[in-house]
């Protein structure tokens, strides 16, 4: 019954199947990731800035919707909630603590929220705030205390839970030294429960100086490579959006695995995807009648008595020299098992021995666990610092999960860069470079083509430096998806339209033929003939005859005997047709008993070969 139940786990009670649940060898992450967005509803974040510019109010406004969006895409299953802090209004659980006005309860994000959100930007959204809300007295104290109700309300298992604070006030009490020990207090008890505490503030004149209350209440880097606490606030939506998504994305590992240097030195690394191809989400089946999701679930059935059949009762087999040969599937397990998961170091080579042609797959980025291993993050920094100063790469043999076959990689290191606001552009540690075997190279026989002249390689050069730019991966968005999104957006909102996407793949042509100039006529007149139009249409087809019955017959195909030795000795006669081969058995009389390409092909060698 053991067995059974391990097989069949998860069928008679329902058990969560968490969205972010990943593994790397026995290693798990389980749960949903939790966000509280904390506003400061005073009179001062509703102040406009110069110039027409947003207030500070509208700015959070947008980051929250652009998160609740991002979430519905990416995480719908993560929890959000909103809350605002000084306000008149009080709207929490039991009404217990005033001036606390809970917009959002912890849960996830849906086409509801989103709307609420939306009606609370610009001047009508202010307008509806003052209505709704109000100002009033501020407590922030209060507002944590109401934040870890929220929190501790939640019986699902949650991994991550992180607080942000909006506020453009650094002394929210006016200096009331109780209210400030209180909230420092509440802080404290928030942090010890594992609730990660990020402070977003916002400009005001005079400056925000976070060193008289806020440095206590907010939470500490999770580890080196967590964007820190801030100085400067954030005047702009795009340093605000930038700063939040910087602290909201949770980081995930693929794999945690040991990198062994030697006999009894590991150090504990985790294996990230920086970079993962965007794609529609697949399709939900739904039952028709209630509009849920349908969970499908598999049997396995004798086909003979139409029975059950048990996990320990189905094999698996392979025919070899016409014998089937059964196997258990821990004897299969086995077969495939070549070792433990885990980075095994080989030696080190010149950055110059790793050529552009080796990068086979997208790499992925090699980071110290240090909470798994004490000291890693030291000896791991300085492995990468050694790497970069004498410009080499580790050579490592890489087992990522088990089961999975060794292949050889290359960790290339890669320093920290951060932005003008201290925000984190480059991560340091090591690109995984997976490596080719020798069956993954091949080698391709190019057609001939003419060889262009130096002065038509040095007029495409002047192109091509007058049309360089800086790339960046970024600037570019896949528009069926951002038309698929718009349109399921239009959908759940009851939007008239979608919105417009642009199209940021096309060409440029008005651009390009600005920078270009004269160019693109003078390299056409080298390289076509005179009166030569490439985009006007191929002459049409001559048709047959009217008198005499049918068109001109083909041309015979004629083949020279040294080409054809030639063809032999370099193993290219399978790039001839059928009826140049026939024409060449033809010729010099050789002898086939078949039609088909290889018997012709067989025919040519067995009587032309040495």
């Amino acid at each position: 019954m053991a067995e059974w139940n391990a097989f069949y786990r998860n069928e008679d009670e329902e058990e969560e199947q968490e969205e972010g649940e990943q593994s790397g060898g026995d290693y798990k992450i389980t749960g949903r990731d939790s966000l509280v967005f904390l506003v400061d509803a005073s009179k001062e974040m509703f102040i406009k800035g110069e110039d027409g510019q947003p207030s500070n109010f509208d700015m959070t406004m947008q980051v929250v919707r652009s998160v609740y969006t991002s979430k519905i895409i990416s995480s719908y299953r993560d929890l959000v909630a909103l809350v605002f802090y000084g306000t008149e209004q009080s709207k929490n659980p039991r009404n217990s603590f005033k001036h606390v006005y809970v917009y959002h309860d912890l849960d996830e994000p849906g086409a509801k929220r989103v709307q609420d959100v939306e009606a609370l930007r610009g001047e009508k959204g202010a307008q509806l705030a003052a209505e709704t809300m109000g100002s009033g007295e501020t407590s922030l104290g209060d507002a944590l205390w109401c934040c870890a109700n929220l929190y501790s309300d939640i019986k699902l298992r949650l991994s991550h839970k992180r607080l942000m604070i909006f506020t453009c006030r650094d002394e929210p009490h006016g200096g009331d030294s109780v209210k400030d020990r209180q909230a420092r207090t509440k802080s404290s008890d928030l942090k010890e429960t594992g609730v990660i505490i990020d402070l977003m503030h916002l400009m005001k004149p005079g400056g925000f100086d976070v060193s008289p209350f806020f440095r206590d209440i907010i939470s500490p880097p999770e580890d080196e490579s967590e964007l820190g606490l801030q100085l400067e606030p954030c005047d702009k939506l795009e340093d605000l959006q930038k700063r939040v998504r910087a602290k909201e994305q949770k980081k995930r590992t693929i794999a945690r695995l040991n990198l062994c240097l030697g006999e009894g030195v590991n150090i504990a690394v985790g294996m990230y995807a920086t970079a993962v191809a965007a794609r529609k989400p697949g399709s939900i089946r739904l039952y028709r009648e209630t509009n849920e999701p349908v969970r499908s679930k598999t049997r396995t059935f004798h086909t003979q008595t139409g029975s059950l059949l048990l996990p320990s009762e189905i094999k698996k087999a392979q025919v070899y020299g016409k014998k089937q040969i059964v196997m258990e599937k821990d004897e299969v397990d086995f077969m495939k098992r070549f070792e433990d998961p885990g980075l095994f170091l080989i030696g080190f080579k010149p950055m110059e021995r790793l050529k552009r042609h080796h990068h086979i797959r997208p790499a992925v980025f090699l980071y110290p666990e240090e909470g798994e291993v004490k000291g890693s993050a030291c000896l791991f920094s300085a492995l990468m610092t050694k790497c970069n100063e004498r410009n080499v790469f580790a050579l490592c043999r890489c087992v990522s999960r088990r089961n999975y076959p060794p292949r050889f990689v290359a960790l290339v290191p890669q320093k920290e860069e951060v932005d003008e606001g201290r925000v984190q552009i480059t991560p340091p540690g090591f690109n995984i470079i997976h490596l080719p075997y020798a069956d993954d190279l091949r080698t391709l026989d190019p057609p001939q083509s003419p060889v262009a002249s130096q002065i038509q390689v040095n007029k495409m050069k002047e192109i091509v430096s007058k049309l360089r730019f800086k790339y960046r991966n970024d600037a570019f968005e896949n528009p069926v998806i951002q038309q698929h999104y718009r349109n399921l957006e239009a959908l759940a909102l009851d939007m008239i339209a979608p919105e417009d996407t642009e199209d940021l793949i096309m060409p440029k042509v008005d651009q390009i033929d600005h920078r270009l100039g004269p160019l693109i006529q003078e390299f056409k007149d080298l390289v076509y003939p005179a009166n030569y139009n490439p985009e006007s249409k191929s002459a049409a087809k001559r048709k047959a005859a009217d008198t005499g019955g049918g068109g001109e017959k083909k041309p015979k195909v004629d083949i020279p005997e040294d080409e054809l030795k030639a063809h032999m000795q370099n193993g290219t006669l399978g790039k001839l047709t059928v009826p140049v081969l026939k024409e060449a058995c033809k010729k010099f009389g050789i002898r086939t008993t078949g039609t088909k390409k290889q018997e012709l092909i067989d025919a040519i060698v067995a009587q032309l070969g040495p």
